[in-house]
């Protein structure tokens, strides 16, 4: 079927748009590129250096003529997505050497986990780690010795992180390798209704605990399909991941072999091989629109709403919030996983996962089927699926249809008709809400604002017996330049207890929700920020306020509204404790969320 003609429009959009950045990243890329490989221009002390602790591998690299792949890891064992990169190094480095190669660990990168810091000071510093983990890959490639790069990572702040140094590294290839999600344990629907009964004091954090520990208990990704996940879904329909690597689960020979494959394919497409693939190549716009899509068919994570403009500004290409909205409007939403369904991410692999909807999508002409990927030319190689036959790793063709469709539909018959974002616009200025977990009759609310600035305050109101009707509660100084944009993820079990009592409430904020954000309306993102004057500084206790999903609209309804000063607030308890007082710099220095809240870029 010919391109959608919304698909092709956004993307001549973007690429006239980005023709000025792009152009000039690109002949960066091909200067860098025609040097050759990167070892033969090191001293030979530099080689010695980089060469000492090789052991066997030493004679290989020395003579430069073998590839040497570089391994850049997010490897820590107190998160279960990452604990299972501590034995990928080996498994690539053998890989390598059977290939004729050889590998090295570049250098790790921090991978903090916004699970763990939800609610804490931490989680002020989570943001701001997708840079410093550009910074930390950028300092592990530079020493100019590889002719490719293997990224480990799965969550967050980190996938993001890593693609804006694969980027900056365009030359050389990149291959994305990941750990798969940790097998089912405790429903996540049974799990939030624990959390809920916590949140109402109707059980004890005895009962709390024993719901997460069954929910969150072994290797991989949480189940549920929040930012983690998205991220591994981007990694496939954008070309960086091996077709239908995202979902296998950890420690199993299945994953074991892709991960070999990986590495494999990795030394295949360097300058060194026969298909020379340098990222920057691959990272079009074409490939960003196809990776929006995803994003909006599997009703993906708001995060990365934020995270991919700042990862296609480092491949030079330029993304606004019109464009996901524009391909939200095309793009039904195929897919419902929790917090947007009952199914954990594992049932939407087996239902038919990324393979059948990548098929389905490329049927109805909405992705771009010609893009290059890390496995070949075109997309329609991530509609197979990886298996082992007699112990060999081998592709075949994937079923061609859904095998549950509570969980995952065609285009044709899908769960909404559009995506899973919508762009909000008002006299609050611009933000974004998810909306494929909200009902319908729960997208439009008008009533009085309770402003907050700290998401701890909103939960005393609500154990103190505060809400008793329909209310907008906006919690402002959330944005990047006030403490670093958290997730306010803490807040969505109060808020959805207030909608079960019946009551409509909805959440304006200039901070973030996580990729679980839940049922409850919530208009995020919302900039310019109250530290930087915004309108949201503006708004007061009482003020009529409406919130519509469907229109696509923020705004106050009194008339005084655009007269008034904005408020400031007192963001000094902001710059200490838990390493924020590192990250001042950091927080003067970021650009606004609508274009990724980067520092660095």
């Amino acid at each position: 079927m010919p391109l959608d003609s919304t698909i092709a429009q956004v993307t001549d959009r973007i690429i006239a748009r980005s023709a000025p950045t792009r152009n000039a990243y690109l002949a960066r890329m091909r200067a860098a590129a025609e040097d050759g490989p990167r070892r033969a221009h090191l001293s030979c002390s530099g080689q010695a250096h980089a060469y000492a602790a090789m052991g066997e591998d030493k004679a290989s690299l020395a003579e430069g003529r073998a590839v040497n792949l570089g391994i850049v890891t997010a490897y820590n064992d107190m998160l279960s997505a990452h604990q299972p990169f501590e034995s990928y190094p080996a498994l690539i480095r053998e890989a390598a050497r059977k290939a004729g190669g050889t590998a090295q660990v570049a250098g790790g990168v921090p991978a903090m986990c916004d699970g763990v810091t939800q609610g804490e000071a931490g989680m002020e510093l989570s943001l701001f780690s997708r840079d410093v983990i550009a910074l930390a890959s950028g300092v592990a490639l530079s020493h100019n010795t590889f002719d490719a790069a293997v990224f480990l990572g799965v969550c967050d702040k980190i996938v993001p992180g890593l693609i804006m140094a694969a980027a900056t590294f365009g030359f050389i290839p990149s291959v994305f390798l990941p750990a798969g999600p940790m097998v089912s344990g405790l429903p996540n629907d049974e799990k939030q209704k624990v959390r809920k009964l916590f949140a109402t004091g109707e059980v004890g954090r005895d009962k709390l605990m024993e719901a997460e520990m069954a929910s969150y208990h072994g290797p991989g990704t949480c189940t549920f399909y929040g930012t983690a996940n998205t991220n591994q879904m981007l990694m496939e329909f954008m070309g960086l991941h091996l077709p239908g690597a995202s979902f296998v689960n950890p420690n199993t020979p299945l994953r074991d072999a892709l991960t070999i494959a990986g590495a494999q394919r990795a030394m295949e497409i360097t300058a060194l091989g026969n298909d020379y693939r340098p990222v920057c190549d691959i990272l079009d716009e074409r490939t960003f629109v196809n990776g929006i899509v995803g994003l909006m068919a599997t009703g993906g994570s708001t995060n990365l709403v934020l995270h991919l403009p700042a990862m296609a500004r480092a491949a030079g290409v330029i993304l606004e919030l019109e464009d996901f909205d524009a391909l939200s409007q095309v793009v039904p939403l195929m897919a419902k996983v929790y917090p947007n369904g009952l199914a954990d991410v594992n049932h939407f692999h087996a239902a038919g996962g990324l393979g059948y909807m990548i098929g389905d999508l490329l049927d109805q002409g909405l992705l771009h089927p010609d893009t290059s990927t890390v496995a070949g030319d075109g997309l329609a190689l991530y509609t197979r699926e990886p298996k082992l036959v007699d112990g060999a790793l081998t592709w075949e063709a994937g079923a061609g249809h859904s095998h549950n469709e509570k969980i995952l539909r065609s285009c044709k018959d899908p769960f909404q008709p559009n995506g899973g974002l919508k762009h909000l616009k008002g006299n609050l200025g611009e933000g974004i809400m998810k909306i494929s977990a909200v009902a319908e009759d729960k997208r439009v609310i008008e009533a009085k604002a309770r402003v907050f600035h700290t998401q701890e305050a909103v939960k005393e109101a609500f154990k103190a017996g505060e809400f008793t009707e329909d209310t907008i509660v906006v919690v402002r100084f959330q944005g990047p330049q006030a403490n670093g944009m958290p997730e306010l993820h803490g807040l969505t079990p109060s808020l959805m207890v207030l909608q079960d009592r019946g009551l409509k409430v909805a959440l304006v904020t200039d901070g973030r929700m996580s990729g679980a954000s839940g049922k409850v309306p919530a208009a995020i993102h919302v900039c310019p920020e109250a530290a930087a004057g915004g309108p949201l500084a503006r708004v007061r206790d009482g003020d009529r306020m409406r919130v519509d999903a469907d229109a696509g609209v923020i705004e106050v309804l009194e008339p005084d509204f655009d007269s008034r000063t904005p408020v400031t607030a007192d963001l000094s308890a902001n710059a200490f404790g838990i390493g924020r007082e590192m990250f001042d710099v950091f927080r003067k220095n970021v650009g606004s969320a609508d274009a990724g809240a980067a520092v660095i870029l």
